[in-house]
């Protein structure tokens, strides 16, 4: 499985929405199982980034085909960082030589 760092900032529609913001969460993360993929954590945050989600897909397309369906509901804008594990690393560095 592909891991996924993703910092979450609402847009304007989101922040006019913010008391919907747990129910959202729990409808991004259904969408997530159905395409495969599980939410291991949200965190809402303090800061210029209104949450935090590590998510699981089954590859990088899956991932941002997520991504996608989510930013097109237009309550958030998102930065995405692919995250590798200790054991991924070591066969990235191993195929560099």
């Amino acid at each position: 499985m592909a891991k996924f760092i993703t910092l979450i900032s609402w847009t304007d529609q989101g922040i006019r929405g913010f008391r919907d913001t747990v129910k959202r969460a729990d409808d991004a993360a259904a969408l997530a199982e159905r395409m495969g993929g599980a939410f291991e954590a949200i965190w809402w945050t303090l800061g210029p980034h209104d949450a935090v989600a590590l998510a699981d897909f089954p590859d990088d397309e899956t991932g941002t085909a997520f991504l996608l369906a989510v930013g097109s509901q237009g309550n958030v804008r998102t930065t995405t960082m692919r995250a590798f594990t200790r054991q991924e690393m070591e066969g990235i560095i191993a195929k560099a030589g």
